[in-house]
């Protein structure tokens, strides 16, 4: 079956392939993580397109299913200005690289693009971590409920399940608990280099709340 789809997307991950293109990895909201090719990826247009936690229009075709399907991106919002300073950029990193981690490609999860794009959209607008930390473990336990692991959650203080009004003791105690969610249950086959990439930000937050 051709594959024929006109959507917003968010970058998640993007690696080389062949001497100028490559292969990006997109979080859609009709059609799930997407694996595509991109001509030119690696040129002074494209670069700055593909990075990270950037909402990008991208028009995927494809002949059959057995076909890496070829993108044609433009960006629609940079998120450039938050990755200049190491916190937030170390947020942006962990949100892609869970994503790409622990997504199986080609299976929608609306709620959870929604849940992705407002956790970015909070890093842009809040001046301090304590804006959005609140909104990076709903994400983390979001994520563990929707692959289907709802079962699992634990109770938690009210602060965490609202958004509203959270402190960081709250924060770091639900941080705690969805690490160890997400070390069980979903990325206990991954790469170090993945948790790596919470551990860092989790000490960084840590460092903010003193």
């Amino acid at each position: 079956m051709s594959l024929h789809v006109d959507t917003e997307a968010i970058v998640c991950a993007l690696r080389t392939h062949g001497e100028h293109g490559g292969i990006v990895r997109l979080l859609t909201p009709g059609h799930g993580l997407i694996a595509a090719y991109v001509r030119g990826a690696r040129g002074r247009r494209m670069r700055p397109v593909l990075i990270p936690g950037n909402l990008v229009s991208a028009q995927l075709r494809s002949r059959s299913d057995a076909q890496l399907p070829q993108a044609a991106i433009e960006l629609v919002r940079s998120r450039a200005p938050i990755l200049r300073e190491p916190l937030t950029a170390a947020a942006v990193d962990w949100c892609a690289t869970l994503i790409v981690a622990s997504l199986p490609e080609h299976q929608p999860y609306p709620d959870l693009y929604m849940a992705v794009s407002a956790f970015l959209d909070a890093l842009e607008a809040a001046p301090a971590a304590s804006g959005w930390a609140t909104a990076l473990v709903r994400l983390e336990l979001l994520l563990v409920a929707e692959l289907g692991y709802a079962r699992t959650l634990p109770n938690l203080p009210e602060s965490i399940r609202t958004g509203i009004d959270a402190n960081w003791l709250d924060v770091l105690a639900g941080l705690e608990t969805s690490g160890r969610l997400l070390d069980r249950e979903l990325l206990s086959g991954a790469s170090a280099s993945v948790m790596d990439s919470r551990s860092r930000l989790v000490d960084r937050l840590k460092r903010a709340a003193r």
